[in-house]
């Protein structure tokens, strides 16, 4: 559902709930989803809704004994730093989501993890022909003004450095990307969201689940393809 005006030649987009469990009503449904980054709070986000509206998911990642294989889900044991591994288990997928991010108190240190992830996993893609990406970076990134911005720029700045050499790795790959560029993530069920590429639309905070609902709707519907995409709260 859309709402508001347009601003500075963008149409924030409002996403409501119930439509976004439906997902599949004008887009894609019963899609072969490869999933990097599953254990994590995003990630299981994406597993749920993405069961949810009909999908089947692989969940690549390192430790499987933290997720219970079953219908619509497969869980594939692997490195997500090493694209042979990746593009072992990557063919018959119609599109890659990522949500892997460090652990927090790894985000204050200089880390290339996301970096190194994003170079695999589109050197896998482009082995086995996959072409369908999206990816989660962040709102630091956006240039907002004001000392909240510029204090969160300072205190995560190795993470931020991190995420913007992913993201120019991501740009420069050829694929169909989308990336995702959240606020600061809360634990609740909502999965309500703004979105607006290019921009950061109001609101300081926003829900795994809203993340994982954009996610699920950028692949269904192949929006935002070549965007960076600036998530907030529909609230």
């Amino acid at each position: 559902m859309r709402a508001g005006t347009l601003t500075a030649g963008f149409e924030p987009l409002i996403h409501l709930a119930p439509m976004s469990q439906l997902g599949g009503l004008s887009g894609l449904i019963g899609m072969r989803l490869f999933l990097i980054g599953a254990n994590g709070r995003t990630g299981t986000e994406i597993i749920d809704l993405a069961r949810t509206r009909g999908h089947e998911i692989t969940a690549f990642v390192r430790s499987p004994q933290k997720l219970t294989p079953g219908r619509s889900l497969t869980v594939v044991q692997g490195d997500p730093l090493r694209s042979e591994t990746i593009a072992a288990a990557l063919p018959g997928h119609d599109a890659v989501l990522s949500a892997i991010g460090p652990h927090p108190r790894e985000a204050f240190r200089p880390n290339t993890l996301v970096a190194d992830c994003a170079r695999a996993t589109v050197q896998a893609m482009a082995a086995t022909g996959i072409t369908r990406l999206a990816i989660v970076s962040a709102a630091v990134l956006f240039p907002e003004k004001g000392l909240f911005f510029a204090f969160f720029r300072w205190f995560l700045r190795h993470h931020a450095r991190d995420l913007r050499a992913m993201e120019s790795i991501v740009q420069t790959s050829g694929l169909a990307w989308t990336i995702a560029r959240p606020p600061r993530l809360t634990k609740s069920n909502e999965a309500d969201f703004r979105a607006l590429p290019g921009a950061l639309p109001p609101g300081r905070a926003m829900s795994f689940r809203s993340v994982a609902a954009f996610m699920l709707d950028a692949v269904e519907h192949r929006s935002h393809v070549a965007e960076i995409v600036g998530l907030g709260s529909a609230a």
